[in-house]
């Protein structure tokens, strides 16, 4: 998983991309927990996956009106589809995945 900066998330968003962005901050306990389902996911399916610490970026916090860590946006030809905080299992994920960008 990469961890993105504000351009290329605006690139992410500017080209009309599919995939997930992974908010987080960490010293967040559950943060770890989730990013360690995420670095399961990333093997069990192709789809594009950035991070990006919270603590860094307040104001895209507001813009994306991300209420909690972590937090996981699905998005879909660069629009957002769903904000995610409770991650809940691995299997939970890639369901979610499907849905949205399979």
């Amino acid at each position: 998983m990469n961890e993105w900066n504000r351009i290329e998330l605006t690139s992410f968003f500017d080209n009309k991309a599919s995939g997930l962005i992974y908010f987080y901050t960490p010293m967040c306990g559950t943060c770890q927990v989730a990013s360690k389902m995420l670095q399961v996911i990333e093997q069990l399916v192709e789809v594009d996956l950035g991070k990006m610490n919270l603590n860094f970026y307040p104001d895209l916090a507001r813009q994306l009106e991300v209420e909690s860590v972590p937090c996981l946006i699905f998005v879909e030809a660069g629009k957002v589809k769903e904000t995610l905080y409770a991650f809940q299992s691995v299997p939970f994920l890639l369901e979610k995945i499907k849905e949205h960008l399979l």
